[in-house]
């Protein structure tokens, strides 16, 4: 079974493109939940409100947990994004 500390550490792989540095040692992801069935969720709050690569960083982060084994769903949450509803939207569609 998938680990919450299997899932940072997929995820730890994801820099911040301005800085270089982990979204996981940047403190970015939180409520990291992962269930007896292998589906994931986690939230990634941008350390700016328009913070223009969010959505590749949420990407990022959701496509490295897909890659774990034993993973079967991923939902990547943004919050604090001053456009997290339509950044969800696009990030989970296929998840809805």
């Amino acid at each position: 079974m998938v680990s919450k500390e299997d899932v940072l550490n997929a995820i730890r792989v994801v820099p911040d493109p301005h800085m270089g540095v982990s979204i996981v040692d940047m403190g970015l992801i939180n409520d990291v939940i992962v269930d007896d069935e292998g589906n994931v969720e986690f939230t990634l709050t941008p350390t700016n409100p328009g913070c223009m690569s969010v959505i590749h960083m949420a990407a990022g982060a959701k496509n490295a947990v897909l890659e774990l084994d034993g993973v079967k769903t991923v939902k990547a949450i943004v919050k604090g994004h001053m456009m997290e509803d339509d950044i969800n939207k696009i990030l989970n569609e296929e998840t809805e």
